[in-house]
């Protein structure tokens, strides 16, 4: 067997000099140029895979991007649909010297996952959960399977995927394993090369093998340096285990959460165990995709546990809390996270998080957050009385404050405080942000103490700050500074901290890397993490493994530099090409929103996701540009230079990358840093009908006001006229209106005149328990008057005067949805000048159709400023929100009937859609209040003819949770929404279901 010195690292290791390919075969293939000048590599990839191939500039800079802070354009992407796939695109890429990139969510925070390559996709088509055997409790999955829906399919058998990584439910099973992924609960669990037990890969050259456990001596048997490429790995495997043990024990910190460099530290470790086995699929844990290709992974699981319990202990200052930290990992919990002072102020100024905080002791300024596995509550509570007394109430307790929780809500409520650290450090819209380049480092808790503090000095010698929170149990601090990489002394400031960091966690035997890997951010300082020899070591094994290092280059042992291709850099330039129409209220206003995607991929819900409502066009489509990750990216790199000056107002940019945004407002919600897409792709938009012209579809939908006031006039001709032979197609061929789609019906009477013609108001001014101005929403007054007469009802019922208004128009929100600013602000302007005045004088404003009352209650705020328009937003509500928000006498007696309610999307969006199932209930109904997204309709989406089929796949996931409740009867406030349920299946107008308030009204006694 061939050796070396390992001391001598002068040319140990080092990759092959191909920075200059001049072979002539290679030059065929330049990837580097314009799309128009690779037609040879992207025809033979796309003759050799079944998946598709896409070099596209628009998927290239999809691709560009993931949850770190840097930006690299790929070569292109592909999504390959098996083995055989991948194998050959890596045979034929090897054969070129292309490089080749494994991806699984882009979640990565240390830029692992961006590289100039053929990325390969595999969350599109290689993501299925091939077989659980819950007597073994193993299961085998494709490395696209996200952690989320694996740990579903396991749920029936009361098993688990354990490594539990904070967007697990966004993040791919490749992408844990390239990682070595661990989470919240890695004091119970490890990391992921635990769980691993065999793996099907596709190596460097193309060969696809198997990795699992293989004796030593199969290892030195089978091994070959000079055969082929799993004979060389072989050797040189065996070679490190031979005669880099003693070398590798040494540089490794004895910590159980080390994820930089190479998995040698397991390796040396399992082949020292009495089984004389060693498994070299965990050798692929943490390699970030350098050294094979994972297309299959086999993995143990862990059994769900009983049941939990938690304790909340709050000190003075996080030094103090610091020193418990061990202490307490001595009982055995399989948690322990940490909140600073920083966060704990920011989240007690966030009316979201201002409740949890204000649970909290007065004083406290950082917590601990402890939880317990427990067989049962009493295992439970005892667990956590044995800590207070230790840590809560012995003579060195450091804490001045104890909480516990032992049910479910309470224990919720405490994860909550912990979770809100990441939404308001990412909320940031300024230059300087709270970037992820040294947030793991990790330490021995024992260290911890000293440790932290002396990283407070590097911070204040560095003249920033960070929050110190997440996981202080295995030692796993989350420290993001604020820097300014657009700066050049922000980059300075960026490496010197990162310089700093490495030395402080050399110096406590810590690592630079606890959870998220070393990619571009971290790569560079595991030379000085583990010294040139072992340094050497890894490049060697790279080189076996990769011998034209080919397999995500410059990772791990490589040269990335952690300064170079930020996405926000000192020669970064921003142009949104127009001036803004709406408010920006934030730092750096409609460029901040621009720029705020962090690339984290929570609005990368999966096709069989549910909860929550972001992102349903890429829940049904699968496909990134569908994404608000996707979206915000490509708008960002339009008006930032990635893209052709103005691309973003071009034609084929709005039908790409624009079009599918359904403005929800889902992401306003559910992203950590609340991208507001929506407000986006309405300014975007306005300009593009400025710059473009309006078809007649759009500006009929605009203007659906006065259409819906002239068929009510005309009804019922209008009805008839609508259902007439033909006519549907007619309405395809002409205006693009879906023939599938049923039409609003129109009533004679409208609402208004319904109430007027009854005698108005029937509650006196002075016997009224509060006045109301029902606002006469497009649908309500003329497509469903019932609810509003509904509504009108109840509310008297309650005692309060109704009036209904005269002098407003409609809301605004179809023209707004539409993009057409202008008429949207003239409209508010028009009704805030009439509501205003009643609303100085008592009157509350209450409106029926969820999505008129969210543009009262927000989206005025972007078109107006004044006094008048906050006191109208402020005095705002939906009619249930309305009524579950003020102590009414309402007497009930409901039917026996259980209702299946769900959400509008606008109302989640603005955490206001809770309330119809309060007042549901309130009123004696039994509710199945559906955590669901998006109906799919989404005001005008769901009759254009282009976007039905999109909208039936939206529609679908709801339709899938509505089959699955056993309720009586579905309710849903939003006429979309009834609209889309009321199509289902082909049923007609007449099958639509009701608004709740209707239901509400047939309660009352």
């Amino acid at each position: 067997m061939a050796t070396r010195d390992a001391s001598d690292t002068s040319d140990a290791g080092d990759p092959p000099d191909n920075s200059n390919p001049a072979d002539d075969e290679r030059a065929d293939y330049d990837y580097q140029s314009a799309d128009v000048q690779r037609p040879g590599l992207v025809a033979d990839l796309q003759s050799l895979v079944d998946g598709e191939v896409r070099f596209d500039s628009y998927s290239r800079q999809l691709y560009a991007t993931d949850a770190s802070a840097y930006e690299v354009t790929p070569i292109g992407v592909v999504f390959p649909t098996k083995t055989a796939d991948v194998a050959a695109v890596m045979e034929y890429c090897a054969d070129r010297e292309v490089p080749v990139l494994p991806r699984g969510g882009g979640t990565s925070l240390a830029g692992q996952s961006v590289n100039e390559a053929v990325v390969l996709d595999f969350t599109r088509h290689m993501g299925t959960v091939l077989d659980v055997d819950p007597e073994k409790q193993t299961a085998r999955a494709q490395p696209g399977a996200i952690l989320g829906e694996l740990n579903q399919e396991l749920a029936p058998h009361d098993l688990k995927f354990a490594p539990d990584p904070a967007w697990g439910d966004k993040s791919a099973l490749g992408g844990a394993i390239g990682n070595n992924s661990t989470g919240s609960h890695s004091l119970k669990y490890g990391k992921t090369d635990a769980y691993i037990e065999e793996c099907e890969v596709v190596l460097a050259d193309g060969t696809v093998t198997t990795f699992g456990e293989v004796t030593l001596a199969e290892l030195r048997a089978e091994g070959d340096p000079e055969g082929d490429i799993e004979a060389r790995i072989y050797a040189e495997v065996a070679r490190v285990v031979d005669e880099e043990s003693e070398a590798i024990e040494e540089a490794y910190p004895d910590l159980k959460r080390n994820v930089s460099g190479y998995n040698l530290d397991r390796l040396v470790e399992e082949s020292n165990s009495e089984s004389g086995t060693v498994n070299l699929a965990r050798l692929l844990a943490g390699s970030e995709g350098t050294l094979a290709i994972v297309t299959e992974a086999k993995v143990g699981l862990e059994p769900v546990p009983e049941t939990k319990s938690m304790a909340l202990l709050a000190y003075d200052d996080l030094l103090t809390a610091m020193a418990d930290v061990a202490p307490i990992v001595d009982h055995d919990p399989s948690a322990v996270e940490v909140l600073d002072d920083v966060l704990i102020d920011l989240a007690r100024e966030t009316e979201e998080f201002r409740d949890v905080v204000e649970m909290l002791p007065e004083g406290t300024n950082s917590v601990l957050l402890v939880e317990f596995y427990a067989e049962d509550d009493a295992d439970g509570k005892e667990k956590v009385e044995e800590l207070r007394k230790d840590r809560g109430q012995s003579e060195d307790a450091n804490a001045f404050g104890f909480l516990e929780a032992h049910d479910e809500a309470e224990r919720a409520r405490f994860w909550k405080l912990r979770k809100s650290g990441l939404p308001i450090l990412l909320s940031r819209t300024s230059d300087a942000k709270h970037i992820s380049f040294i947030e793991d480092a990790a330490v021995p808790p024992e260290n911890l103490p000293e440790y932290v503090a002396d990283f407070q000095q590097v911070l204040e010698d560095n003249d920033t700050f960070a929050s110190f929170y997440a996981h202080a149990g295995p030692g796993c601090l989350h420290i993001r500074p604020l820097v300014n990489t657009k700066s050049p002394a922000g980059v300075n400031q960026m490496e010197a901290i990162a310089d700093a960091a490495t030395d402080l966690v050399v110096e406590y035997d810590g690592s630079v890397s606890g959870e998220h890997g070393d990619g571009r951010a971290r790569t560079q300082w595991n030379h000085k993490l583990y010294g040139d020899h072992v340094w050497g070591v890894f490049r060697d094994l790279k080189s076996a493994f990769d011998p034209n290092w080919l397999l995500n280059p410059g990772q791990v042992c490589g040269d990335v530099d952690m300064t170079e291709n930020l996405r926000f850099d000192p020669d970064y330039e921003f142009s949104a090409g127009f001036a803004p129409e709406l408010n920006w209220d934030n730092e750096n206003g409609f460029q901040g929103m621009v720029e705020l995607c962090h690339g984290c991929g929570g609005c990368r819900g999966g096709q069989e996701t549910t909860g929550g409502v972001m992102c349903p066009t890429y829940r049904a489509a699968d496909e990134e540009v569908t994404a608000t990750r996707g979206r915000a990216n490509m708008l960002r790199q339009a008006m930032s230079g990635d893209l052709p000056e103005d691309e973003q107002f071009d034609v084929e940019f709005m039908a790409e990358v624009m079009d599918l945004c359904i403005g929800c407002k889902g992401c306003a919600r559910d992203c950590p840093s609340e991208v507001d897409m929506a407000k986006l792709k309405a300014e975007v938009e306005h300009e593009y009908h400025e710059r473009h012209g309006v078809e007649l579809r759009e500006r009929i939908f605009a203007n659906i006001d006065r259409l819906s006031e002239l068929g009510s006039k005309l009804a019922p001709l209008s009805n008839l006229a609508s259902k007439m032979p033909g006519a549907r197609a007619l309405l395809e061929e002409t205006v693009g209106i879906a023939s599938e789609r049923s039409l609003p019906q129109f009533h004679r009477e409208s609402l208004t005149d319904w109430f007027e013609n009854r005698g108005g108001p029937r509650i006196r001014t002075d016997d009224a328990t509060r006045k109301v101005l029902l606002f006469p929403d497009t649908y309500t007054n003329y497509n469903h008057p019932d609810a509003g007469k509904a509504a009108v009802s109840v509310l008297e019922g309650a005692g309060v005067r109704v009036e209904i208004p005269d002098d407003v128009t409609a809301s605004g929100r179809p023209a707004h949805s539409k993009g057409f600013l202008d008429k949207s602000r003239e409209q508010a302007e028009q009704n805030v000048a009439a509501l205003a005045p009643r609303v100085r004088d008592g009157w509350d404003v209450v409106v029926v159709e969820p999505s008129d009352a969210v543009m009262l209650q927000s989206d005025y705020l972007d078109l107006l400023s004044d006094e008048s328009v906050e006191r109208v937003a402020a005095n705002t509500y939906g009619v249930c929100e309305y009524l579950d928000s003020f102590d009414f006498d309402l007497d009930f007696d409901a039917p026996a009937e259980t209702l299946t309610y769900h959400g509008h999307c606008h109302q989640k969006a603005t955490k206001k859609d809770g309330h119809a199932a309060s007042v549901l209930r309130a009123a004696g109904y039994e509710v199945d209040d559906l955590d669901s997204g998006c109906c799919g309709m989404a005001g005008s989406f769901g009759y254009e003819a282009e976007h039905y089929s999109m909208s039936q796949a939206i529609g679908e996931i709801l339709f899938e949770q509505v089959e699955q409740s056993e309720s009586d009867t579905v309710v849903a406030p939003g006429a979309s929404c009834r609209t889309q349920l009321g199509d289902w299946e082909g049923k007609e107008m007449g099958d639509e279901p009701p608004h709740p308030i209707e239901k509400v009204a047939q309660a009352l006694d």
